[in-house]
């Protein structure tokens, strides 16, 4: 329960340069054979397609229900002020995420045969709740856990599983259907926020006052913690250098907090990307509930474009939930905080003020540009948590190339309209992303799809295969499980060169538990160079690669992603099989 984040969700990511199996690859195949068949440590290379940004797209009626009968013509995306060809385009519907998996073979008819056992129950909903414990007060975690807790003791879908992270990574649930063990994790939060006792300090400081001191020289924030320091370090204001002394204890404070606050912005965005890494890798539906009062980020606002990059590529929602309630901050004195200069009370007010406003927009750019939606200025949390783990009914996928992008890194702001002037409807979409400031690696590309793909769980027939098991049991606890990719070559495209057909296959396998933890994979790389009458041979044109697992007895689901080098083509499929 108390493990770093970080550490255990990196051992989940096996295309993000780690291995499926160390194995030792043998020696390249003479020139002379048709075919090859090796291990790889990761997917072979293959050209990368065009740069695409996706923008989903919600739009609701007057009584805020989303609408789902919008077509491509029916949208209008512009890209810092200039129209774009919308080149994708999709409407991504609830529960369509449903696991389709490949019929099993028909049972051996034999009279002594065991009974086939029951299929398993796969997890087909995932949501993942991020507390922010860096940010959240004692007080609003109490609230924000109880209502969670409730909300996990009503009615719930049996294909759902819950995870419990926090943003300080001193918490870490994986997924699971046990609610019991995460109610024992939502127990366990605490809090963690260092930059709330500087607001106990002398003089009292926040992040956001600390950064108008340190990054923007307001001279207000200056002289309104000046003033605190007066009183609460008891100077007196009548002796010489008195006000340099103080205003010197002002910026050693705030400087203090800056570095803290930066540490706490810093990982709070490298966990909540860790969080959607995780997630990436779980079939069907996949929603991050962020419990925060908001944040500011300072100087990264391109990580926050990166975590909605990522979301949207790997179908990720971020839903956020303001844990403050129904709040009055910099409208109604904070009772919690000590008094020491009226003036400089004022002035600070203000500031908390800009400071709530700023970090909410922060959630709300979250959940805007991932699809998902924020619950703020509310009391009801339990019915928060109960709306934001529901996925949107209708969500558009707007997808397009920029033209003459350049890799310089700038802010490109992206506005959505439909070509049908309607004020009864309202749209939420993305508000921009940053132009990447490198070309991307082809190779990284091609291992980025392919994760996709494998973890997605989508059927694809891009390319004909079939997908086969078998088993043998070693003991009564212990079996070798096979998974076999059957390909047919004469559907595939292939470059002729020096009288040869030329063309890689990359075969990928993992196996999942059935609450969609991946447990174990393989990639293989069968590279091709076949005569003309092979390929014409339709008995010798059927091949199969065959990946060997060793398990313990038990139920898996099984995931098989196969790909091309010359068409660029993919095909993935589902299986399961119970070992009894």
């Amino acid at each position: 329960m108390k493990r770093r984040l970080p550490a255990i969700l990196t051992a989940t990511l096996l295309l993000a340069g780690t291995p499926f199996a160390q194995q030792q690859q043998p020696a390249p195949a003479p020139a002379s054979q048709e075919m090859a068949t090796r291990e790889l440590e990761a997917p072979a290379n293959f050209r990368s397609k065009v740069n695409l940004v996706l923008v989903p797209v919600i739009v609701r009626d007057k009584k805020g229900n989303p609408i789902g009968t919008l077509k491509k013509e029916d949208f209008e995306l512009f890209d810092k002020g200039k129209p774009q060809v919308i080149d994708k385009f999709s409407v991504e519907q609830a529960g369509s995420h449903h696991v389709e998996f490949e019929p099993a073979p028909p049972a051996a008819e034999d009279p002594n045969a065991p009974p086939a056992p029951a299929p398993m129950e796969v997890a087909e909903r995932y949501t993942a709740f991020l507390f922010d414990d860096l940010h959240l007060t004692i007080s609003d975690l109490m609230q924000v856990k109880i209502a969670a807790t409730k909300h996990l003791a009503g009615e719930l879908v049996t294909t759902e599983r819950f995870a419990v992270y926090t943003t300080s990574g001193r918490v870490n649930q994986d997924f699971t259907d046990d609610r019991d063990v995460v109610a024992m994790a939502l127990k366990s939060i605490q809090a963690n926020s260092r930059v709330a006792a500087n607001r106990q300090g002398c003089p009292p400081m926040t992040f956001y006052m600390a950064d108008m001191i340190v990054n923007k020289n307001d001279p207000f924030a200056l002289n309104a913690a000046t003033q605190d320091t007066l009183v609460c370090a008891n100077i007196d204001p009548s002796q010489p250098g008195a006000l340099q002394q103080a205003q010197s204890q002002a910026k050693a404070a705030a400087q203090q907090t800056m570095t803290i606050g930066e540490a706490d912005m810093r990982l709070t965005l490298q966990n909540l990307r860790a969080v959607v890494r995780r997630l990436s890798t779980m079939p069907g539906q996949r929603n991050v509930v962020l419990i925060s009062p908001g944040f500011i980020v300072i100087d990264t606002h391109s990580d926050v474009t990166e975590i909605i990059d990522l979301s949207i590529r790997s179908r990720v929602s971020i839903n956020s939930l303001d844990a403050r309630g129904l709040h009055l901050i910099g409208i109604v004195p904070d009772a919690s905080e000590r008094v020491f200069d009226t003036g400089a009370s004022l002035v600070k007010s203000g500031y908390d003020r800009q400071d709530a406003l700023a970090g909410s927009m922060m959630l709300g750019e979250l959940s805007e540009g991932t699809g998902g939606l924020l619950f703020q200025n509310n009391n009801d949390l339990t019915g928060g948590f109960a709306k934001l783990t529901t996925t949107p009914e209708y969500t558009y996928i707007l997808g397009f190339s920029p033209q003459n992008l350049k890799t310089d890194g700038s802010l490109h702001i992206l506005r959505v309209r439909l070509k049908v002037k309607d004020s009864s409807l309202a749209l939420q979409a993305r508000h921009g992303y940053y132009a990447p400031k490198h070309l991307a690696d082809p190779a990284e590309e091609a291992r980025r799809e392919i994760q996709e793909a494998l973890f997605s769980r989508d059927v694809l027939r891009d390319l004909p295969i079939e997908l086969h098991t078998q088993f043998f049991k070693g003991s009564e606890y212990d079996a070798k499980l096979g998974v076999l990719a059957r390909v047919d070559l004469t559907k595939l495209q292939f470059k002729k060169a020096e009288g040869r057909n030329l063309n890689n296959l990359t075969v990928v396998a993992a196996l999942f538990d059935r609450n969609g933890n991946y447990l174990m994979g393989s990639s293989k790389l069968v590279e091709m160079k076949l005569k003309d009458e092979t390929l014409q041979n339709k008995t010798r044109s059927l091949i199969t690669i065959k990946t060997n697992f060793d398990v313990k007895i038990g139920g898996y689901v099984i995931r098989l992603v196969v790909r091309d080098s010359e068409g660029q083509l993919m095909a993935a499929q589902n299986g399961s099989i119970v070992i009894p």
